[in-house]
């Protein structure tokens, strides 16, 4: 029997048909997505399934997929650039005033000299992540504060050497902006794991239970950080 596959939304799904289930399961394992279902199930239950799951899978999808690292970078356009986890190619332009924007799929980049400028043009991407980085970490740190029940009294930025985050005493937490640049869901994680600290200054199992109560994988995007995380760099 030939193996049977339904398309979901940007991603493939191998369906497992068994006489001895009666529950769906959706399964995320190495790039690969699988659902196994009772036998009977129609094509279109399993659709209405994956549509309701979707936002699910393609986070697993991202979160279990490998950053690959950049070659040196020449700030030309065609590079790719990646911000919240997603790819885009940029595109250089030579002009005035300094302009970076996400333009139709593109990161498009507008300094004097163009592609005789890298220089420019790698510090206006570093100028535009951080910006980007500092709103977008304020907005999770405020919404997150709220569910977690605390208040910091002020939220920092640096560029950490080998750190992502920090939470001291007076309650002051900072970020390594440039985490920016991985998936969403880490960059939650992020939040919620410098929050915790608030509640618990260690890694007791306190701590971690503060953790898993926001974010019940908190282990893989923990890994996922680990392994991908030197990788982040513009």
């Amino acid at each position: 029997m030939h193996p049977e596959f339904i398309k979901g939304d940007g991603f493939l799904v191998k369906v497992i048909r068994t006489g001895r289930r009666k529950t769906v399961s959706v399964r995320v394992q190495e790039g690969r997505v699988s659902v196994a279902v009772p036998k009977s199930l129609s094509d279109s239950r399993i659709e209405a399934l994956l549509a309701r799951k979707a936002r699910w899978i393609k986070e697993k999808l991202l979160l279990q997929s490998a950053v690959e690292p950049e070659k040196s970078r020449e700030y030309v356009s065609g590079e790719r650039f990646t911000y919240l986890g997603r790819n885009y190619r940029l595109a250089v332009e030579s002009g005035k005033p300094v302009a970076v924007k996400l333009r139709q799929g593109r990161l498009w980049v507008r300094v004097p000299g163009g592609h005789n400028n890298p220089g420019k043009v790698r510090d206006a991407l570093t100028r535009w992540y951080r910006t980007h980085a500092e709103q977008r970490l304020r907005e999770k740190t405020e919404h997150y504060a709220g569910v977690i029940g605390v208040s910091p009294t002020a939220v920092g930025f640096r560029t950490f050497k080998s750190r992502w985050g920090s939470c001291d005493s007076r309650g002051l937490v900072q970020f390594n902006w440039k985490i920016i640049i991985a998936p969403n869901r880490i960059v939650d994680y992020l939040v919620v794991h410098e929050l915790c600290h608030l509640q618990q200054h260690n890694h007791s199992p306190g701590f971690w239970k503060c953790v898993e109560s926001v974010f019940p994988e908190y282990k893989e995007c923990r890994e996922w950080l680990k392994r991908n995380g030197r990788l982040l760099q513009i």
